[in-house]
């Protein structure tokens, strides 16, 4: 069972609502070579400006993107691509990655590839450490820039390196 490092930009606070603008997710491998990135078309007029801020674009942008229902398909494909069997779905912030990638996948396609399920990097490395006020941040390699994808590839990078220090974790 792989585990896909996903990391979202969104334009507010909850899907539906407002909108996922892009999305990158890193299958977790040694080399990290596989990823998917996807830029969504807004699907709601509501939107907060600060939020769209920190993906870099601009409402106007955004406003080109590719239809959401497509993005999702493609993902999808890349996932049964890249992922026979059942996908783990891993991130910085699941809370917030997770309800956008879910909600999208059940509007759009009818179904969610990574099930009903997701693990957060952050409670994986308190537990590794036995502290949970520690930040596993410092173990990325990759700039965190806010495109979806390096950020995505700089949580897998802390991932890898959480199995160095003896988490047990297997994705064969």
């Amino acid at each position: 069972m792989p585990y896909i490092m996903v990391d979202v930009e969104a334009d507010g606070p909850i899907p539906g609502d407002y909108s996922m603008i892009s999305f990158g997710a890193v299958i977790v491998e040694s080399e990290l070579g596989r990823s998917f990135y996807g830029q969504l078309r807004p699907i709601s007029e509501k939107f907060v400006p600060e939020a769209l801020a920190v993906s870099g674009f601009t409402r106007d942008e955004t406003l080109q993107f590719d239809d959401p229902a497509a993005v999702m398909g493609r993902f999808d494909a890349w996932l049964q691509e890249h992922c026979p069997g059942r996908a783990i779905f891993v991130s910085d912030n699941n809370g917030f990655d997770w309800q956008f990638i879910n909600w999208y996948f059940h509007h759009f396609l009818g179904k969610n590839p990574f099930g009903h399920s997701s693990v957060n990097l952050g409670s994986l490395y308190k537990g590794l450490v036995q502290d949970s006020f520690k930040n596993f941040k410092h173990l990325r390699k990759t700039k965190h820039t806010h495109h979806p994808v390096d950020d995505a590839r700089g949580n897998a990078e802390a991932l890898l390196q959480m199995k160095e220090l003896g988490l047990k974790i297997r994705w064969d």
